[in-house]
């Protein structure tokens, strides 16, 4: 390819290409540091989550509604785009990463507890650095089980709906 030649752009998706993606993980980074601070600085790493997931529903559901202008069954197609997003990212960036980091942790400070004579503050640090190399580990094997459970059942109706339009 001549280097003088545009390329074609991508169009740059905020939630999923920028940096503002990581505030999806909040939470997770939140439990994996539950030992180690007040509880509430945890739930605020929820509410960071939430904001990212509500913002990212908005967003495509903005965008549905742009690409279907005055259409028959836009409003139905912007609300199965912000549904279908809300319910993804819920599920797949704060309700399943946050348990499974919740419990990976839980699970670690007791081990830890019963097998070694550590002192309390190491046992806590090593649960946090255990909970946070977790992270990257669980991020796919989520994805693709919420792709499949969404797919398996609230895609099935909402492409149903969509050929009784």
């Amino acid at each position: 390819m001549d280097p003088g030649e545009e390329t074609p752009s991508k169009t740059v998706d905020i939630y999923r290409d920028t940096w503002v993606r990581f505030l999806g993980y909040s939470n997770e980074v939140g439990e994996a540091f539950r030992a180690l601070v007040p509880v509430s600085l945890v739930w605020g790493s929820y509410a960071v989550a939430t904001a990212y997931v509500t913002a990212d529903a908005v967003d495509k559901g903005k965008k549905a509604a742009a690409a279907h202008g005055d259409n028959p069954g836009r409003t139905t197609r912007v609300g199965v785009a912000v549904v279908d997003t809300f319910v993804w990212q819920a599920l797949a960036s704060v309700i399943i990463p946050g348990f499974t980091i919740n419990r990976v942790c839980a699970a670690s400070l007791y081990l830890l507890g019963r097998t070694t004579k550590w002192p309390l503050s190491v046992r806590k640090w090593t649960t946090t650095a255990i909970g946070l190399s977790t992270i990257p580990f669980i991020i796919t094997p989520i994805d693709r089980s919420v792709d499949y459970l969404l797919d398996s059942s609230l895609r099935k109706v909402y492409n149903e709906d969509e050929k009784h339009q």
